[in-house]
């Protein structure tokens, strides 16, 4: 790969989470990569919450930009951050991870092989202490078993975690905006992008640490956020793909046994019950945004 230029463009969209960002930015410094390979993006999301006296600390050390817009939601802030990159990849994380020090080394070992692909690497929970949020992410672990189990024909990432080469990003046209919410966004993109004919890659060494703390109102609320984005999913998706089928009933079935086989002890019971709870509350904001939808 060619050494003289900016090889990573890291775009974080952050939104009045300050010492979360500086976290984030510390696991930067903290990479084991040469600093002129990569630049680091901050999206505030919000032109009404100051970031300055969070980032000047990390001015002297990283090839840090900050760039502030309207609230508009992390799709919007990821294409704006996206479109300002010079970088050949773009990398997306969220302002609430924290990276693995091999991680952009591991990303460029893996672009040399699978230049053309979305690659997607695995997310960590790093507050196993926290039952609502253990519940989460094992959700998530959940669907990347599922749609992620032949690691060079993977179908779904979360954008906490990404990263493709740039062109073809802007190619396809970046995030969908419509999506408001950090719920939906990613798996619209992913559908899109293996439906413009381009491969994805399940990469477990490319790892990030998700620290989102949660209560069981704050899981609630995540869950029938997710409930609205597949909402909106299913309405994009129905446009483009007319015979669509729908999960075998063995997904759902899977879904809730699974804290069973992979959680120790009596928790397993707990986080079985939060995914029972998740499955409401997506169909809670699923029938919530239907009810509330305005075609355009």
């Amino acid at each position: 790969m060619n050494q003289a230029k900016t090889l990573f463009s890291i775009i974080v969209p952050t939104y009045n989470r300050p010492d979360k960002l500086a976290a984030c930015l510390q696991s930067f410094v903290e990479l084991e990569y040469p600093r002129d390979k990569f630049q680091v993006i901050v999206v505030n999301d919000s032109t009404e919450i100051s970031l300055e006296t969070t980032i000047s600390p990390f001015l002297h050390q990283l090839n840090l930009t900050l760039l502030t817009q309207p609230n508009s939601g992390p799709a919007t802030a990821r294409n704006t951050g996206a479109f300002a990159a010079k970088g050949k990849f773009l990398v997306f994380t969220d302002d609430d991870c924290t990276v693995a020090t091999d991680w952009l080394q591991n990303l460029e070992n893996r672009f040399v092989e699978t230049p053309d692909c979305l690659i997607g690497g695995r997310t960590v929970n790093a507050l196993p202490d926290n039952i609502y949020s253990t519940a989460s992410q094992q959700l998530i672990d959940y669907l990347y078993s599922y749609y992620n189990a032949i690691g060079d024909r993977a179908e779904f990432f979360t954008s906490n975690n990404f990263a493709l080469d740039a062109e073809t990003f802007q190619k396809i046209g970046g995030f969908d905006t419509s999506f408001s919410l950090a719920a939906g966004e990613d798996r619209e993109f992913c559908f899109r992008w293996l439906n413009s004919g381009y491969g994805a890659v399940y990469a477990p060494e490319v790892t990030v640490y998700h620290s989102h703390a949660l209560t069981l109102r704050k899981f609630w609320q995540q869950q029938f956020n997710y409930g609205r984005g597949a909402f909106l999913f299913q309405q994009i998706i129905s446009k483009r793909a007319a015979n669509r089928k729908l999960q075998h009933p063995s997904f759902y079935l899977n879904l809730l046994t699974y804290p069973l086989f992979h959680t120790p002890g009596i928790q397993k019971l707990l986080i079985a019950a939060l995914f029972l709870v998740s499955q409401v509350g997506i169909a809670a904001g699923l029938f919530w945004e239907k009810n509330n939808f305005v075609e355009e």
